[in-house]
């Protein structure tokens, strides 16, 4: 399980506000260096001058990317020094506690923490204050965490419409001015040889499952075997057996196997719907008397397994059961590779030859009061939908997978 749980008080911190930093940063191109190490070589951005216009108006902006890559805020570093402007950005608490160097990079970028686990009202603050202002552009994230689905959006969160109306509400006080948000579709696009890539990853995979590599098969035979294993495995280990049924069903299955009866100890029931707001439910229940130092070492000894056993949920809910069906995509193959190994070992690869495209959506114009009370927001339906549809568009650019010896 990844250190994304930080088991102390949380103390908001706040970005760096200067312009010296960020324009150093811009100037010599060390987000090139970073990105070229995590093998994106190279970067496209498109309509940008939707996000010029909106600075030339004095708006106060919201970007609100998807999140496929765990290097998606830096690449929107070049989306900011392509239009010459510098961000903020909302990031997750756990990222500064990686080590001394990236918590002083991440807010010298204008980077500002987010506690996941409960209600942040200093990230709130900070994030509508600068919106209502027009300072800078606002980088949130309204999947709440990485997916590695280039092509599909997993459930956006609501809390990305709150903190734009609060700071429309503000701005709308202050001045005439307007709140707008601009969806940016990232895609990459993988430009090198697929094979070459992964069978060394999907070698090394099947040696842990005590299997001779099987390099003599089909690319993705190979890897839905390893899927489906991966799944077994988990299924041996939460209900004694292998289940049957459609792969949606399993997955559906081992989901609620680990949540159910964590929601029913927390939450009074079991819940239904997307995984992220379950999980983020149960750890705000879960993690305050952990932080606090007052629990048993039993007790606190039985809620990691429950941490981790929610960790095993979130993992399972990011392979959507069709991604290796219909028209295939190297990216898809690789993505879902990439998933395999950082399961099982917590990192991934750089492969290189990533090729990085960032395009602007047209932008939504953020109102005072919400016209409709009904389910889903408007905003985020229009998040949504404006995603969507450039990661559709988007799509078209893969390359097909046409392995003549592709199975079915």
């Amino acid at each position: 399980m990844q250190k994304i749980i930080i088991e102390k008080p949380y103390q908001f911190i706040p970005p760096h506000s200067g312009n010296w930093w960020p324009s150093f940063i811009q100037r010599f191109r060390l987000i090139d260096i970073y990105l070229k190490k995590n093998g994106i070589v190279s970067y496209e951005c498109r309509h940008q001058d939707r996000l010029v216009a909106s600075l030339e108006a004095g708006h106060g902006i919201m970007l609100t990317p998807n999140h496929c890559r765990p290097a998606d805020p830096i690449a929107m570093g070049w989306l900011a020094r392509e239009v010459k402007t510098h961000v903020f950005a909302m990031a997750s608490w756990h990222l500064f506690h990686q080590d001394r160097f990236t918590a002083w990079a991440i807010r010298k970028m204008g980077g500002f923490s987010i506690y996941r686990e409960g209600i942040d009202r200093k990230a709130i603050d900070t994030a509508t204050e600068v919106l209502s202002e027009a300072q800078r552009p606002l980088i949130l994230f309204p999947e709440g965490a990485v997916t590695r689905t280039n092509d599909r959006l997993s459930a956006l969160l609501d809390g990305v419409s709150f903190i734009a109306r609060t700071a429309a509400k503000k701005r709308a006080k202050r001045d005439d001015g307007r709140i707008v948000i601009h969806p940016v579709a990232i895609k990459y696009l993988f430009q090198g040889d697929l094979e070459k890539a992964l069978n060394p990853v999907l070698s090394e995979i099947e040696h842990r499952f005590s299997w001779r590599p099987r390099t003599d098969q089909p690319l993705l035979f190979r890897i839905q075997s390893i899927g489906l294993a991966l799944l077994s495995l988990k299924e041996l280990e939460y209900f004694g057996s292998p289940q049957q049924g459609k792969l949606t069903e399993r997955l559906n299955g081992l989901i609620n196997r680990l949540l159910h009866p964590i929601e029913q100890e927390w939450l009074n029931a079991p819940q239904e719907g997307s995984v992220v707001p379950r999980i983020k439910n149960l750890r705000m229940k879960i993690l305050p008397e952990m932080v606090q130092g007052s629990l048993s070492a039993d007790e606190r000894k039985r809620r990691w397994q429950q941490l981790a056993d929610i960790y095993l949920s979130q993992q399972v809910a990011s392979y959507p059961p069709d991604y290796l069906a219909g028209p295939l995509t190297v990216e898809r193959l690789l993505e879902t590779v990439e998933r395999y190994e950082e399961d099982l070992t917590d990192a991934v690869r750089a492969h290189g030859h990533l090729h990085a495209v960032l395009q602007v959506g047209e932008r939504i114009e953020v109102p005072v009061k919400r016209e409709s009370k009904a389910a889903p927001d408007p905003i985020m339906k229009q998040i949504e939908a404006d995603l969507q549809q450039m990661l559709n568009q988007l799509a078209n650019e893969s390359r097909q997978w046409n392995n003549p010896q592709r199975t079915e």
